[in-house]
């Protein structure tokens, strides 16, 4: 039965690193309206996103291109830590930002605490992986973690999506000063075995074969898919004491027991 004007699909998709990009919405309008961050982009031609930090601190871009990092983070250095950056690629997964992005952004971080971001990977049952550099590897083998350099002397960050040797989807890189407890915010979106919804479609992978990728569409009342992103907005301004600027009440995303198709 195809959706009615009161409902709309939403694809439930697993596993969620190769679930495509998602709506950019996701971590912008949250960091505009809930965290204070500033619009920056004086030229409306151009298809890019530059929001600056309170402060001046931290300058994300989003700048889509054909292929590549779409999203770059550049942060200032502070008393304790040399300036860092992070970046993402296109088809990276809105969630697994936006994990990295609150991480940031919460006033209450706890920063000076103990941070390992491969144990979050270790309690899903992730292996090491064989090469050069040390890192770890998921069950279904299209996604790795590792860290360049040595343990004396640690370098910079690397997430990587495949769907086979010679076919990446994504990759993410994290400057060797990134904060550890970013990236183990980073890492522990990734672990989650729960699938995310998307709403688009096609959904801009390379492939949607069923041997790697599950999908289950079901039909969602479309109040609910509209609100999830305000319910976000909502929830991340509490954190701030600041009334969010989205006037729809708040809700959670698309229900999982929602009417099938």
């Amino acid at each position: 039965m195809p959706p009615t004007p009161e409902t709309v699909e939403v694809a439930f998709i697993s596993p969620r690193h190769l679930a495509g990009g998602g709506d950019p919405a996701w971590i912008t309008r949250p960091l505009h309206l809930a965290c204070g961050w500033r619009y920056d982009d004086d030229d409306p031609l151009l298809p890019r996103v530059i929001l600056s930090s309170p402060g001046q601190k931290a300058v994300l871009r989003l700048e889509p291109g054909v292929d590549g990092q779409w999203w770059t983070l550049h942060h200032a250095p502070d008393l304790d830590r040399p300036a860092w950056y992070a970046s993402f690629g296109a088809s990276t997964p809105v969630g697994l930002i936006a994990g990295f992005m609150d991480a940031l952004t919460d006033p209450a971080s706890a920063e000076s605490a103990p941070s390992d971001p491969y144990e979050s990977l270790r309690q899903h049952t992730w292996s090491p992986t064989h090469g050069t550099a040390p890192g770890l590897t998921a069950p279904d083998g299209n996604l790795f973690v590792q860290r360049l350099g040595t343990e004396s002397n640690p370098g910079a960050w690397f997430v990587t999506a495949t769907l086979g040797p010679s076919r990446p989807v994504w990759q993410a890189h994290f400057d060797k000063h990134t904060p550890a407890h970013l990236i183990t915010a980073f890492t522990t979106a990734l672990a989650d075995p729960q699938p995310v919804w998307r709403t688009n479609r096609p959904l801009g992978l390379a492939t949607l074969d069923p041997n790697i990728i599950s999908r289950r569409i079901i039909d969602v009342p479309t109040v609910h898919v509209a609100a999830a992103l305000t319910g976000r907005v909502e929830s991340l301004s509490a954190r701030h004491d600041t009334p969010s600027a989205d006037p729809i009440p708040p809700s959670q995303p698309p229900p999982r027991n929602a009417r099938r198709r």
